[in-house]
């Protein structure tokens, strides 16, 4: 046995991969999460494919629907405190009581 050390191999998953493991991760299929966040199931193909971007407004809305933290999905990475202001902020404050600021 050799007492040599491996280094670890950590797979790295690109904003289309993240996208699609969202996606299958809250069992929607593309047509579902399509409807759910107003585009056409052509343009979740696309995304998932890498063809194209999705544009930040998307980017929130396909987080909030599959229930994955916008940094991840995003940038692969998690904030263990995210801030509230940050991008996607705004729903993280989302409730029926919300009162307007100063």
């Amino acid at each position: 046995m050799s007492t040599q050390t491996l280094a670890p191999r950590i797979p790295k998953f690109d904003l289309n991969d993240r996208l699609r493991k969202a996606r299958e991760t809250a069992d929607l299929d593309q047509a579902q999460l399509a409807e759910l966040i107003g585009v056409s199931r052509n343009s979740v193909s696309a995304a998932e494919r890498g063809a194209s971007k999705p544009r930040k407004p998307v980017l929130i809305a396909w987080a909030f629907a599959t229930r994955v933290p916008f940094e991840w999905l995003t940038t692969g990475q998690i904030n263990e405190n995210p801030d509230p202001d940050g991008p996607g902020g705004e729903l993280l404050r989302l409730d029926s009581n919300q009162q307007p600021s100063d």
